[in-house]
Formats: structure tokens, sequence, C-alpha cells
């Protein structure tokens, strides 16, 4: 018989603090939704309030300022450590820059509207303004409207022809029919294939602009009917059995075809450009490489030592204390967020120099382990770090996670970076004879003499990855432009 009892044991168990979940989330958070977050946290909390550009403090300081009476905290200064890879104003008050680079100016919104792109213009906009020059009855006008507002960014027609005429209920009854007949003419407006229901339609509706005497044109339009997924596969053989064509007429008939644009109406549409912020900056200098936090990005707050110098024991404080305790995390995080991601910077560019001094050719194999077990860190920590985050170099922009590859084994037990092996790819094709292009076995095999065993299949996978046309295709082409 079961009798109830009581058992004491010891165990360990891992409890996720609020200090803790708000580390982690500023910790994966990018520069600009960090503002963001930081600019929210600044309206809500009274303990918080932002560094006044009259104390020149610079873009950076997210320090605690001690109550009345009490000494501040000095902050670890930097280590001179004798390395090749230097770390650059990583100290959290000594930032010197403009005031226009400040993040927390008041005329933030204003810098921000300079760059949004005021010239754009929707596609539906395009369209209306060429349906109201066609000088329409009333209904049809209604009609092609209706249209209208159901294509797509892309110029497709997302909507049924029968739900758009329900849609015209009660004030104009017409049907599925009508409804296509007036589609006709919205197809003939500007750019070439808007308003299509499928692909083939907005290629073929492309083609008829074109002379029908051009060669190629009739397999173009079948072609554009029946047979896109041939094309797709690179089925071409299949295609000139099912068309019953010569390899000229089924030439002749692919470049009309790739010639026509598959989203017509991207070329209208042109959204608010997206614009990356680098968080690291990596220069060379006569000691080596270097690397600095890019100020910009960083928040420019402190604690408020005048309310929290008021707060008393007494219980009405409570919500006040709170916020206060609130605060003083936040800054906590923050330094952890500043350290952790100048190290991981730093680390990363002491295993990539070769890729910074000679580019994707000379990129070494790395991990996410690696980079953690030299920061003595974990793996989850060094891709939260990694995720969303960008480099400057003297290369371009990249993010921190474009540094991570798999190796690939060589034929002396040394590892080759997979972005290495799509730079010698890549250079391999854009050297080779364009009468005689290299395939991919051939490719496979010139890596091979280089040490660095790859099979074909892999070879032709990196090749379609970076949108290089098989060595048939760049035949042809080369043929073309002779």
């Amino acid at each position: 018989m079961l009798k109830p009892s009581l058992q004491l044991k010891l165990g360990q168990q891992l409890t996720m603090t609020p200090q803790l979940q708000q580390a982690i989330r500023l910790l994966q958070l990018p520069a600009l939704e960090l503002q963001a977050h930081i600019r929210e946290l600044l309206e809500t909390n009274v303990m918080l309030e932002p560094t006044e550009e009259a104390e020149g403090t610079g873009t950076f300081e997210a320090v605690e300022s001690a109550p009345p009476g009490q000494e501040q905290p000095e902050l670890p200064e930097r280590a001179q450590e004798e390395n090749t890879v230097e770390v650059v104003d990583e100290g959290w008050g000594e930032q010197s820059v403009g005031a226009a680079e400040a993040p927390w100016n008041s005329d933030d919104d204003e810098r921000q509207q300079e760059f949004a792109d005021a010239a754009g213009q929707s596609l539906q906009d395009h369209l209306l303004w060429q349906l109201e020059l066609a000088k329409l009855e009333p209904r049809e006008f209604g009609i092609a409207r209706a249209i209208i507002d159901a294509i797509s960014d892309d110029g497709y027609l997302t909507e049924p022809l029968d739900e758009i005429a329900n849609t015209l209920r009660p004030e104009i009854e017409c049907d599925a029919a009508e409804v296509e007949s007036v589609l006709g003419g919205v197809q003939a407006l500007d750019p070439l294939g808007v308003g299509a229901r499928s692909v083939g339609e907005c290629i073929e509706l492309q083609l008829r602009q074109l002379d029908p005497g051009t060669p190629g044109f009739n397999t173009a339009i079948e072609i554009a009917r029946h047979h896109l997924e041939l094309v797709a596969e690179r089925e071409l053989s299949l295609l000139r059995r099912e068309l019953r064509a010569t390899e000229e007429e089924i030439a002749c008939a692919l470049a009309l075809v790739r010639s026509c644009h598959p989203r017509p109406g991207s070329t209208v549409s042109t959204g608010s450009a997206e614009y990356v912020v680098p968080d690291v900056f990596v220069r060379r200098t006569d000691h080596g490489w270097s690397v600095e936090i890019n100020s910009a990005t960083l928040p420019k707050v402190r604690l408020n030592s005048s309310y929290a110098s008021l707060i008393g024991r007494n219980a009405s404080h409570a919500t006040m204390r709170a916020q206060l305790q609130e605060a003083r995390w936040l800054l906590k995080s923050l330094e952890i967020r500043h350290e952790t991601l100048i190290k991981v910077a730093r680390s990363i560019v002491e295993r990539q120099q070769a890729f910074l001094e000679h580019g994707d050719e000379h990129m070494r194999p790395m991990i996410l382990k690696d980079i953690a077990e030299a920061v003595g860190m974990h793996e989850s920590t060094i891709s939260r770090v990694t995720s969303g985050k960008y480099m400057h170099t003297p290369r371009g922009v990249f993010e921190l996670r474009y540094f991570f590859s798999s190796q690939v084994e060589g034929a002396d037990g040394s590892g080759t970076s997979s972005t290495a092996i799509r730079a010698k790819i890549k250079k391999l094709v854009k050297e080779e004879d364009a009468e005689t292009p290299l395939s991919d076995g051939r490719i496979a095999e010139l890596l091979s003499g280089e040490g660095i065993p790859v099979a074909r299949r892999t070879v032709a996978k990196y090749r379609e990855a970076m949108g290089i046309a098989p060595s048939n295709e760049r035949r042809r082409a080369g043929l073309k432009q002779m």
C-alpha cells in the first residue's frame, strides 16, 4: 500500500532572472531597434534621461551617475595589449564626436526624413494616371479602377474576375466576362505585362508588342503558354522535341522569352530606401587592424541622479525604487552588450585578417564554436551577437554572420572555407575562354589540383547559388557576343 512521505533532494537549476532576460534581449537587438527601445524606456522611466549635448560626452554615455555623497565607481580602463588587432575607444564615456552624429538630437526625425525617397510612385498611382488620360465611360472606368486595386506590386492580378465583379455591386452590375473585356484595356497600359494572371500570360503580353516577323516569335509565344516549366528545368532537348523546332529556333525563342521582365510592376513601384548602419568599424593602421564601435549607434542615456537622490525608504516610493532598479539593470545590460560585441568583433578580425587583406579567396573556415571558445561564451550568445549586426571594412559592409562558413577538408589536412571556394569558382569562370567555357567537372579538377577536393555536384550547387549559367549557355552567350 502506498504511503505519503517527504523527501529532501538537492539539484541545480538555471533560472532566467529579469536581469538576464533583459541582457539577452538587448544583446540580439540590431542598432536601430535598440535605439527605438531606448526611446520607449526614456518615455516610461523617469529615472532615465538623455545626456545633454552641452556636456560634450559624445554619442555614448550609458553610465550611472552616483548620488550625492557617493563616489562614482570607475570603469576598467582599456587594456593596452600588444596585438595586431586593437580596440579603439572602448571606454564608455570617451567618445568625442560632433553634435551632428548624436543619435538623440531633437532634430533626429528631420534628419531621417532627408533620406526618404519622396519621388517614389506606386504602381497603382501610375496606372490610374494613365487610366484618367484614356477618357473611358464612367462604367468602364469604375471596373478598370477595381481591377487596378487588385493588382499586386509585382504587376499581377491577384483576385479572380468574378470576385472583382462582386466587389462592384450594387453600384455596378457586371459579370466576369465584362470584367475580362475591361482587363484587356488595363493590360495595354504601361508597364508591359501588367495585369497578367500568370507568368506565362505576363511574358506573352510583352512578346505581343514585338513584330510578328521577329525570328523565333511564334516559338516564344508557344513556350510562354505551355512550356515555361521545361525552360526553368533546363530541359532543352525535351523542349525541342515538344515543339519540333531546330536548335537555332529554340535559341532565338529563348532569347526573346528571357528578355521579358517577370515582375513588370517592380519597374514602377519604388519603396523607401533601406540603410544598413554598421555597428563596428574595422580599419587598417600602422600597428595592424583596429576595431572600433560605431559611436552613432550607441544609446546616449544615463541615470537621473536628481530623482535617484530623492528616493527614501517610504513605502510610497516603491514604484520609484522599482524604476530605479530597472534603470540600473538597463545600464548594466548595455555595458554587457557593448563589451560582448567588441570582443566578438575583435576575435572575428583576428581570424579573418587574410580576407581583409586579400579578399574572399582567403576567407578562413570558421563556426560559432570557434568564436565562443575564444571569448569564453556560449555559442547561443555568439549567435545573438552576430545576428543583425554589421561590420564596416575596407572591402565593404558585411553582416557578422558572413564571416562564418563551413569547411571543406583539403588533401593536406587543412580546411578551405566554402566562401573561398565560391570565390575561386567565380574567378575561374571570369577568366575562362568564352569559346570553350569550363564545365563543372573541369572546375572540380582545377580545384582539386589546388588541394581542394570538391565534387562536381558541389561545384554545380555553388555555381547555381551564385547565379552563374552552365557551360553550354555561357558558350552560346559568348558566341553571340563575338
